[in-house]
């Protein structure tokens, strides 16, 4: 019996298929980023700079997260679901009740005289808080804005918000300036 040669595999061009693969692979697929909150931080405060005047306790929203994600607004507890309605209220004050904020009349574009809230949203969290409740908080509270500005814009204009021209949703921001004051984490309670 004679012996076979054994044909041997070009491996040349190997190091070519295996370049090209690398390339393709590289091109094709998606490279996930990392995305983050749209937040725009305040610029620090002059050392000169006096105090603000303090802020009277009926003119503040407070709204606690602890460590356990449980709501702790205006003192008592509450579920994620009812803070958007309580917020709401809050802003409005639509009865001008004397606990809830108090309201100055401001000129207003559009509307001629018209009173505007001087309440102030504060949240403030644990250092145990899940990042999914923190935001789902914050997203609570901006609703609440939100729908407040929808509200008033399709009484006055007919429209949503989002639909109306800049000088008019500029006068509907006058009204309802979103003013969220978020304090540096704590420990607030629970482990």
């Amino acid at each position: 019996m004679g012996k076979r040669d054994v044909q041997e595999v070009n491996a040349g061009s190997m190091a070519d298929i295996a370049f090209l693969l690398l390339i393709f692979f590289l091109v094709t697929t998606t490279m996930d980023t990392d995305s983050g909150l749209s937040r725009m931080l305040p610029p620090p405060v002059p050392e000169d700079q006096e105090p603000p005047p303090p802020i009277k306790d009926r003119n503040v929203f407070e709204v606690l997260i602890n460590a356990q994600n449980r709501l702790l607004v205006e003192n008592e507890p509450m579920e994620l679901s009812e803070l958007r309605d309580a917020a709401k209220e809050f802003i409005q004050n639509p009865l001008d009740d004397e606990g809830l904020p108090e309201k100055e009349e401001k000129q207003i574009e559009y509307f001629g005289i018209y009173p505007v809230t001087k309440g102030v949203i504060s949240l403030q969290s644990d250092r145990g808080t899940q990042y999914q409740m923190y935001l789902s908080v914050q997203n609570e509270l901006a609703a609440a804005y939100n729908e407040l500005r929808d509200e008033l814009a399709r009484a006055k204009f007919g429209k949503k918000y989002a639909e109306l021209e800049d000088d008019k949703r500029d006068a509907i921001g006058d009204i309802y300036t979103q003013k969220i004051s978020e304090a540096e984490p704590k420990n607030i309670g629970g482990k």
